[in-house]
């Protein structure tokens, strides 16, 4: 049997002209970002842009926050395509989904809906900030280039670049996942050695 294949990836998304959506408007994937790893290896990455379906010229707060153009998403790959990849990685191993926080499933899962698409992916999806969290006990949930810069370490490439951000998802990874092997081979303290057993039999010998 193949070896289980983790996927880390990430989508950004369409933006209405103003933060209250308008009648209508969904987010739509416009940009995708994956990094597959096996064994811990890296064997393959993928980058593109994406034309969305239902609202397919950009809106002028959306091109800024992102910094792309209308052109380069009309040169994109079309969200069927993008089904169709996706489906491909999930068929080629066990497949589990990494991603950070929820939304870049969500939309996935609406925006398959909204196209009549089979969601393409049938094995575990794992949202590392709710990881992240659970792990140091943070009430609120950390941006992803936050938790890197706990860590002491750099982000990978700019913010709101998908394939940068998925590659940073697998740095953040990596990094808590040794804390988790480091934590799970240091033996517990003995009795002995959480109890001062000098003052104790100092105590029953009054």
């Amino acid at each position: 049997m193949d070896s289980p294949q983790y996927l880390f990836l990430d989508f950004e998304f369409t933006m209405p002209e103003t933060k209250t959506n308008p009648n209508g408007f969904c987010p739509e994937i416009i940009e995708v970002g994956l990094v597959a790893v096996v064994d811990d290896q890296i064997i393959g990455q993928f980058s593109s842009y994406v034309k969305p379906l239902r609202f397919p010229q950009l809106t002028e707060r959306c091109k800024s926050f992102l910094n792309i153009t209308q052109e380069q998403i009309d040169r994109g790959m079309s969200f069927y395509e993008l089904v169709s990849l996706l489906r491909q990685y999930d068929r080629d191993r066990p497949t589990t989904v990494m991603t950070w926080g929820s939304m870049d499933m969500k939309v996935l899962r609406e925006n398959c809906q909204s196209a009549q698409v089979e969601f393409p992916f049938t094995g575990e999806h794992r949202d590392l900030a709710m990881e992240y969290k659970r792990f140091f006990g943070n009430k609120n949930q950390t941006a992803l280039r936050k938790a890197v810069q706990e860590y002491g370490n750099e982000a990978v490439g700019k913010a709101h670049c998908a394939l940068d951000d998925a590659f940073t998802a697998y740095t953040i990874f990596r990094l808590v996942e040794n804390d988790k092997k480091y934590l799970a081979k240091t033996k517990p303290p003995t009795i002995g050695e959480r109890i001062d057993l000098t003052q104790l039999r100092k105590k029953f010998a009054l």
